[in-house]
């Protein structure tokens, strides 16, 4: 099947770069020439499409890691290499309903709304409208927006749902809103969160001590990608190691 109007796209260069553009009656431009973007509805995903200079771009279907390395950001955006972790820890499907807090550029927001579909939702909390414009334009580019309700406050006063399936706080003082997670959740369902230092680790962890959550986990996720050469096969020189810390645990309704 051909590429439909208004379908993304991913266009990779000869050289490997990597270009999410979108099926449209536009030129493209790029460091080998422009590339007509109506006629990839010519082309077959996997298929090459030339640049006016005769250079081929092969044409794949975009994943959502795809998106998330596009997004506009202006905060510290949660790396894929957390982001399916987190997935499978808080249980995210389609149906889920989830409060999330701390919207900042939607890395998490999309990626949660990815995985509600069709009927689940993703209510996110963001106290600054800044970064609240930013995650509904983020949102609205990838074609989420409908699964995500997003309200622009503080979350001091507590979340307005309840018996969620998950809860998910990315703040800088977490161990705040324990009580408020406590409360939306369901009962034996999950609260994640994401610190980038162990001294917060310590503050959410004597957090625990006061609010009843239990199965309490935290870790660290470290990434090496390897050179693609079957002769010199070995790990490219730089890593993206530390990005945070994960804590996750379980409601229980008394201890």
């Amino acid at each position: 099947m051909h590429w439909q109007p208004n379908e993304f796209v991913l266009l990779v260069s000869p050289e490997g770069k990597r270009l999410l553009v979108k099926v449209e009656d536009k030129r493209f431009s790029t460091h080998h020439g422009e590339i007509d973007l109506s006629k990839l509805q010519e082309t077959k995903p996997g298929e090459a499409v030339f640049t006016h200079k005769g250079v081929p771009f092969l044409t794949l279907k975009p994943t959502l890691y795809d998106f998330i390395h596009r997004l506009k950001r202006r905060t510290q955006i949660i790396y894929p290499k957390e982001l399916g972790y987190i997935l499978m820890r808080l249980g995210i499907g389609p149906g889920s309903r989830v409060v999330e807090c701390g919207a900042g550029s939607g890395a998490l927001t999309m990626t949660l709304a990815w995985w509600v579909r069709p009927n689940g939702k993703v209510f996110t909390y963001e106290r600054e409208e800044r970064f609240a414009k930013l995650c509904l334009e983020n949102l609205s580019w990838a074609g989420l927006k409908p699964w995500v309700e997003l309200k622009l406050r503080d979350i001091g006063a507590g979340f307005d749902e309840r018996d969620v399936d998950a809860v998910f706080l990315d703040v800088r003082e977490p161990w705040c809103y324990l009580k408020q997670a406590w409360e939306a959740l369901r009962g034996g369902c999950v609260l994640g969160i994401l610190v980038p230092t162990t001294n917060q680790v310590s503050e959410v962890l004597r957090g625990f001590e006061e609010v009843p959550f239990t199965d309490i986990d935290v870790l660290e996720i470290l990434l090496r990608r390897y050179k693609p050469v079957a002769e010199r096969l070995r790990p490219f020189d730089r890593m993206v190691a530390h990005t945070g810390y994960l804590i996750f645990a379980r409601k229980v309704l008394g201890k």
